[in-house]
């Protein structure tokens, strides 16, 4: 009453909607009339509950109608013109036929109010243009046909998904599209190549043969063979009373028999697949197109494993757009940055959910990708004259450190290949950033300088690091290949000793057991985390003039494991801490001595008061006392002149 602007009324009745079933009314200008349905989808939110009911051009209205027996009656030609049946607006478009209508119920007396209202209405993503749903004749794969729905979703059970949520959604979208539409009315694409009978639509008796010779012409002629061809050439006088039918395959039944039309044609490759790749909008397309076709022709699925991966999004979380202007294109950051580092960005992103890039996170991933190059580049250089036929030395005669070095390796290997098994790329990335940052140039690749640079050339203390670092360098190519591939290839090519042709035609590397004797994995795991302290103490010493480590003499006040993991290294621990001098002692005696971050570990340090030899840079109290060697200490005049020095630990 208020849209209709009437104030003076009054209410004649009440009734529930569900009374009025089936109650006919006279349409407002044709002589038929049409009944009251019934339809959960209607709400009285915006309007009286009461609304118009079209089956030809809605999902939940053709449900309705068809559940009160109701059909269709397809007034909308394909054009989007009404019929030439359609009585009064035979011709007319179906958007500019809204105000002849008003006009004509106004002229019938029968239009109460009308006013114009912003309705949201599907549009084409491409051209931004409304669309216009109807109710057509389709072809359907009917799911329940042989079981095959039944089968689908038992041959899913034996599929390894990655993520395992997978699984889940791709049975959910089998139960929940009991039958697949596979037609589509489009002028391109694969011609769905029948002949229908004009009265009983049935198909034509001799259909499978016809369906070959049309498909050797398409492979003589291409797919227009299909369209350009006479029903006659093949139908004879028969064709007066078949069609041919003009419908296309849905794309997705094209790409759901590519097991059909790779895997099963081409000599590298079997059916099934290893792993279907693709993103999680496939459970809907090519997983569940491949899987139906698959279980329809061979009865098995298509796949042993499927992976899903999700999309790039830009750093706010948001689709990726040109309209935008958020798009980061893959070329333009291999311009700027080279392939390996986009590689390694998308090994680094957990690929199960939206995947954020941008500048900001592409640089921080270059960096990343600096210090495993930068690592690499140490273990090349400091492989230079190492010949491993001649030079490697058996993991029983390296050193402590070494063979410590060698063992962190292993460990890591384990977790990569493992993680490479189940396609979790990015703990692969955690893992090799740790070791390289860590493990290699926080801690073992600054302590073994010394014995490269100082000891002699074929002494067991530098072939012991060398041979560690070839090991080491050997397994890390390897770990880096599947993404970082073009770097592996220019380490492969620069790398000691016979090989392959290439680094993706090689096994992963066979490391050594190198368990350590006197010194095991914990001891060393405290020995580096004293050394973290050290270091942090000699950091807060410049302003007293300690400008490097090899400037400092320390005294390290510590009791239980942490003082029985540093004494094991004896003489050596200065190496370790890369001080000068380094000496261990009890934690009751630490008097004054300063506090580090680890607990239970006090020290002192001093600026050292002697002369620093030119050769090592160590400021050691025997520098000049061999007269024919005024600037080498003792250590260093042993590595020229003597037998050379003698190593155990680092």
């Amino acid at each position: 009453m208020k849209r209709w602007g009437v104030k003076d009324y009054r209410v004649v009745g009440r009734v529930k909607g569900q009374r009025l079933e089936n109650q006919l009314l006279q349409h407002p200008f044709y002589d038929r009339q049409v009944p009251i349905l019934l339809g959960d989808h209607v709400t009285t939110e915006t309007g009286t509950g009461c609304v118009h009911t079209a089956p030809d051009h809605g999902m939940e209205d053709f449900v309705v109608a068809n559940k009160y027996g109701i059909g269709t009656l397809n007034y909308i030609d394909d054009h989007g013109l009404f019929r030439d049946s359609v009585p009064l607006f035979a011709g007319e478009h179906v958007y500019k036929a809204d105000e002849a209508v008003l006009a004509l119920l106004e002229r019938r007396g029968a239009l109460l109010s009308t006013h114009k209202i912003t309705h949201s209405y599907a549009h084409c993503w491409r051209t931004k243009t409304p669309l216009i749903y109807r109710a057509t004749p389709q072809w359907f794969i009917g799911m329940q046909q042989n079981g095959l729905l039944d089968k689908a979703l038992k041959a899913v059970k034996d599929v390894t998904w990655y993520p395992s949520w997978g699984q889940a959604r791709i049975e959910g979208m089998l139960e929940n599209s009991p039958d697949w539409c596979i037609s589509r009315q489009r002028t391109w694409g694969v011609p769905i190549t029948l002949f229908i009978h004009r009265e009983t639509g049935d198909w034509h008796p001799r259909t499978a043969e016809l369906i070959e010779v049309v498909a050797q012409r398409v492979e003589q002629s291409g797919i227009d063979a299909w369209f350009d061809l006479d029903a006659t050439e093949l139908l004879g006088n028969d064709a007066a009373n078949y069609t041919k039918v003009t419908d296309t395959l849905d794309v997705w039944f094209d790409s759901g028999v590519t097991h059909a039309a790779v895997l099963d044609t081409r000599d590298q490759l079997a059916y099934p697949a290893d792993l279907y790749l693709e993103g999680s909008d496939q459970h809907r397309g090519w997983f569940q197109s491949s899987l139906k076709t698959a279980i329809a022709i061979k009865g098995s699925a298509p796949y042993r494993a499927v992976l899903t991966h999700g999309f790039t999004v830009d750093a706010d979380g948001r689709k990726m757009s040109k309209s935008l202007g958020n798009v980061m294109s893959p070329q333009q950051v291999v311009n700027d940055l080279g392939a390996d580092v986009l590689r390694l960005w998308v090994a680094a992103t957990d690929f199960s959910a939206e995947m954020s890039v941008s500048e900001e996170i592409l640089k921080r991933t270059a960096d990343s990708y600096r210090r495993i190059r930068n690592t690499a580049r140490f273990l090349l250089s400091n492989l230079n004259g190492f010949d491993p036929a001649r030079d490697l030395l058996p993991v029983e005669d390296m050193l402590e450190l070494d063979r410590w070095a060698v063992g962190r390796a292993a460990s890591a290997q384990r977790d990569i290949l493992a993680a490479y098994d189940s396609y979790h790329f990015h703990p692969i990335y955690q893992k090799l950033h740790n070791f390289c940052v860590t493990d290699m140039g926080g801690f073992y690749l600054n302590i073994i300088k010394d014995r490269q640079y100082t000891c002699q050339e074929n002494s067991r203390a530098r072939r012991s690091a060398q041979s560690a670092i070839y090991h080491i360098a050997e397994a890390l190519v390897r770990w880096i290949a599947p993404v970082l591939s073009f770097t592996a290839d220019e380490i492969w090519r620069v790398m000691p000793g016979e090989r392959g042709e290439s680094v993706f035609m090689a096994e992963w590397w066979s490391l050594p057991p190198a368990a350590a004797d006197a010194i095991p994995d914990s001891d060393w795991t405290l020995i580096a985390r004293a050394r973290n302290a050290v270091n942090k103490v000699l950091e807060g010493k410049k302003e007293t003039g300690i400008q490097k480590s090899l400037e400092a003499e320390v005294v390290l006040y510590a009791d239980g494991a942490l003082a029985s993991a540093l004494g094991k290294l004896k003489d050596e621990l200065r190496f370790v801490l890369i001080t000068s001098e380094a000496r261990l002692a009890p934690l009751g005696e630490a008097n004054g001595a300063e506090p580090t971050e680890l607990e239970g570990l006090l020290l002192h340090v001093d600026r050292t008061s002697h002369d620093k030899c030119v050769r090592c840079w160590h400021h050691r109290a025997d520098v000049g006392a061999v007269a024919e060697h005024p600037e080498l200490c003792g250590r260093c005049v042993e590595n020229v002149t003597g037998a050379g020095e003698r190593r155990l630990f680092a």
